[in-house]
């Protein structure tokens, strides 16, 4: 159990730095996920992801801490763990942020990470349906993006609501222009879910020197002095070392990569000592610098059960109409993402960029659907895009097998909630469009846009994450005392150690993380195989 490279984490990062590294026959890889394989059919049918939420068979729910600005809420942090991570289980939404994100954090130190350094990244893992190659755009990658194949009627209004309420169309949220309303752009091929599993290992099982190991949950990093020489893991029961000739790359996600660099000695010395741990390297940013997108839940009653999903006899039978639709044509009801289109605006000139994301749902999403209702309805998720509290993660014990203290103490910063109190007064604005009206019926939890104390009031008993944290591993230059790995992902203070996933950003990107952190994946794998020369 010896290779070159070991990569702990088939998530949305991990598997783009397997691929890639094991495209030199000459190294040989290893690659681990806790998880199972992704032979489900509900990882390949888009809107399987809805069902799995419920089954918890290719996840792991984790909660945050009580929320002071949540009314004492614990939030939920459902995340995945099966071969390809949260890409398998989410709402496929493609959405790589806007290029400001990009040059602000080359500016604090990060060179190579402006938005032109990163773009032909992007392009490199793109294979675009939507728009072929060009500027913005690259045919030929791993990662299938499509339009989407259902087109529910309701979709329809809200993006005709939105240009009724002075939001125009932007023809490509991914290309030169983000601020408008849209029609989501996805990771599926041939109405399937593309997951970085699908795109970057399914192909490439065959090749020799790549081996995937499931069902082992990583413990603890192996030492040579301040080197990192493997990785100890469970499997089959039993505890087994898998050694790295030539480093260790954790892409273990925003929650898992921090926990085993603590379970493994590197973090805030204070408390790693407190769990019996010994110091390997003392790293106080370790855990640190949490961000996550806090959202509006709003939700209505539809007058017309057609246009969006729903819990009743007729929607019975549109799913089991749209179950065969999806087995015969891959088209239908079964390639919905549930969030089927969006919008990214401003609440006031002075930003720079959209400080809202809307997220247009052709369901009622009550709780994280673990609130059902009777009927068809329709929802908008309405999203902070940048906010500016920051949290943290520390450990519970010192077995990475157990579950994190996550504290994102949403709402800690003064400026959070008004804004978001804004994007959702706007939200009202939309949903209230003449478009809107044949569909509207009652909201499930009454708010008025001219009652921003109401509104605020809601935020705080019924808001969540949009499943979205980062910036645990914060990416920074060795400085900077709050960093964890340098522009070029190697941990500060150890030797073959990277850290390549969502954890690594200094700040949250404006929009979906997804393809993002596939974005790091490719930039990981590049600059390890850059080292090699």
């Amino acid at each position: 159990m010896e290779f070159d490279y070991i990569v702990v984490g088939a998530g949305s990062a991990g598997c783009v730095v397997a691929s890639r590294l094991s495209e030199d026959p000459g190294v040989s890889v290893c690659l681990i996920e806790a998880g199972g394989p992704d032979s489900s059919v509900l990882t390949r049918a888009p809107l399987g992801f809805v069902a799995e939420a419920q089954l918890k068979k290719n996840s792991v729910h984790y909660h945050t801490v009580p929320q002071p600005g949540l009314n004492g809420r614990r939030g939920f942090q459902p995340r995945g763990r099966v071969l390809g991570g949260s890409s398998s289980v989410n709402a496929m939404v493609y959405c790589r942020g806007h290029r400001s994100d990009y040059d602000h954090w080359a500016e604090l130190g990060n060179p190579g990470w402006d938005y032109d350094s990163v773009l032909p990244l992007f392009k490199k893992a793109e294979d675009s349906a939507c728009f072929g190659a060009g500027d913005y755009h690259g045919v030929g990658g791993p990662l299938g993006v499509d339009w989407l194949r259902s087109g529910m009627g309701s979709t329809q209004a809200f993006l005709q609501a939105c240009e009724q309420a002075g939001v125009p169309r932007t023809p490509d949220y991914n290309g030169a222009q983000q601020d408008g309303c849209w029609p989501a752009q996805v990771t599926q091929r041939g109405g399937e879910r593309c997951s970085a599993a699908r795109a970057y290992l399914t192909p490439n099982l065959q090749r020799p020197n790549l081996t995937i190991l499931t069902h082992a949950p990583s413990l603890r990093l192996a030492w040579d002095g301040r080197r990192a020489a493997g990785m100890h893991i469970v499997q089959g029961g039993q505890e087994r070392l898998v050694r790295a000739r030539r480093e260790v790359i954790l892409s273990a996600g925003a929650y898992g990569s921090p926990q085993l660099l603590m379970c493994s000695g590197v973090g805030p010395a204070d408390q790693l000592r407190s769990h019996g741990i010994a110091v390997q390297h003392a790293l106080p940013g370790v855990g640190q610098n949490l961000q996550d997108h806090i959202t509006a839940s709003l939700n209505w009653r539809s007058l017309r059960a057609e246009g969006c999903l729903g819990i009743s006899p007729g929607g019975a039978w549109q799913m089991l109409r749209g179950i065969g639709q999806w087995r015969r044509e891959r088209s239908g009801l079964i390639t919905s993402n549930v969030a089927e289109a969006g919008a990214f605006l401003r609440t006031d000139d002075q930003v720079h960029a959209a400080d809202i994301e809307l997220e247009f749902v052709v369901a009622m999403v009550e709780d994280h659907s673990r609130k059902l209702y009777l009927g068809h309805g329709f929802g908008l998720h309405v999203t902070l895009t940048r906010p500016e509290s920051r949290g943290e993660v520390r450990l519970t014990s010192a077995d990475a097998r157990d579950s994190l203290a996550i504290d994102p103490r949403y709402y800690s910063h003064p400026d959070d909630l008004p804004r978001l109190v804004k994007g959702v007064q706007k939200s009202l604005e939309i949903m209230h469009a003449p478009a809107m009206t044949p569909w509207r019926g009652a909201m499930l939890r009454p708010i008025a846009a001219n009652d921003p104390e109401g509104i605020a009031a809601e935020m705080r008993a019924s808001s969540d994450t949009e499943y979205h944290p980062v910036g645990t591993c914060r990416m920074g230059p060795a400085s900077d005392a709050s960093a964890v790995v340098g522009a070029d992902l190697r941990v500060h203070g150890v030797d073959g150690l990277r850290v390549a996933d969502a954890s690594i950003m200094p700040r949250i990107t404006t929009g979906n993380t997804n393809a993002p952190t596939i974005m790091i994946g490719e930039k990981c794998a590049a600059l390890v195989r850059a080292g090699q020369r």
